[in-house]
């Protein structure tokens, strides 16, 4: 057990490399109901999430419906990153971050203030992350009938109210799977449900190796307020149209997407044998130098991966600063693992994808 943004949370049950594997082939069951649930009321809370995120939610149209975005500062630096649903005409819900809990609720508390916008803290709300690629079919034999059906039928980035339970298709792993939110009081019983049926625990080191192994980004590791979306491989969740919507951090980006972005985010791949992690220095010979933002030891591929932020100019070969050795590594455009398999091309292999 470990603090993690002020909550004891469990690295591993067991075996982490067990965990992962279970999520890959499997399924498994994460607790991560540190994140913040937080609901959004009132009639202007469509026109305060059309300035607040970077991304557009007048794209979610139908009830259920889900929209990844970046929430930025007037710098376009990256304040949280978050899931909004769409409920009801006037009622979203947000998903964030625990580690930045505090900050995003006087953030969008300020922003909501002159559209009287409600903000509701779900406290009374556990959730269950329910991951791999038999995470659905095992979850649906704990569910009534009806309710297995309607979760059943939910597209990707979807989700619907299901009696006292919302039942999401979303996830942080690269694998399919519901996220669950439900009363507190019957998230220990799902648990021990969701196990009887054949689903693993796991924990955040799992977590950790599965959500980099899919290329996704860690608040406060691959993006902070110091960085923009455009820098950091989160560009496709900006959306410049229509041109009239002045989200916050619009014109800083504008700006930086004239000149050019300095830096780019790439994957990495060490030729040897040896653990990538946050912060080393990444040599980029005759360019310049980045850093590693997220290392770990890839369970899927054998063989170490990373996530770093480097010169725009950066070729497909760098050096990375382990111990005081600079050693040899490949560039790649992550994710590194899609449904269990490889999808990198690495020299003298080919993809299993």
């Amino acid at each position: 057990m470990v603090d993690f943004g002020g909550w004891d949370m469990p690295v591993a049950y067991g075996s982490q490399i067990e965990e992962h594997h279970a999520v890959r082939s499997a399924a498994g069951v994460f607790d991560v109901s540190h994140m913040c649930v937080l609901d959004l009321i009132g009639a202007g809370t469509r026109e305060l999430l059309s300035r607040l995120l970077a991304n557009d939610v007048a794209r979610l149209q139908v009830p259920g419906g889900a929209l990844y975005s970046c929430m930025l500062n007037q710098q376009g630096g990256v304040i949280d990153d978050l899931i909004v649903y769409y409920l009801a005409r006037d009622q979203f819900r947000l998903v964030v971050n625990a580690g930045t809990r505090d900050k995003d609720l006087a953030w969008i508390g300020e922003q909501a203030a002159p559209l009287q916008v409600r903000q509701l803290v779900r406290r009374d709300l556990a959730m269950l992350a329910v991951q791999g690629p038999l995470a659905r079919q095992r979850t649906a034999t704990l569910l009534s009938s009806q309710a297995a059906s309607a979760a059943m039928a939910l597209q990707p980035f979807h989700g619907a109210q299901i009696g006292e339970w919302f039942i999401a298709r979303t996830g942080y792993t690269g694998e399919d799977g519901f996220e669950i939110m439900l009363p507190a009081g019957e998230a220990a019983a799902l648990w021990h449900g969701l196990n009887a049926a054949g689903v693993r625990s796991c924990g955040l080191g799992a977590r950790d190796t599965l959500r980099l192994e899919a290329g996704m980004n860690l608040y406060g590791s691959d993006m902070d307020e110091a960085t923009n979306p455009l820098e950091c491989g989160l560009a496709w969740t900006v959306a410049f149209e229509p041109a009239g919507r002045d989200f916050i951090g619009r014109a800083a980006l504008e700006t930086i997407r004239a000149r050019g972005c300095a830096h780019k985010r790439v994957g990495l791949v060490l030729n040897e044998r040896a653990v990538l992690r946050s912060h080393q220095r990444v040599v980029v010979a005759g360019v310049g130098e980045g850093a590693v933002t997220s290392g770990t030891f890839s369970p899927t591929l054998s063989r170490s991966i990373g996530l770093a932020r480097v010169p725009s100019t950066t070729g497909s070969e760098v050096l990375v600063e382990v111990r005081s050795r600079l050693l040899p590594a490949l560039t790649v455009r992550p994710p590194f693992v899609r449904h269990g398999r490889s999808v990198i091309q690495l020299p003298g292999e080919e993809t299993s994808a």
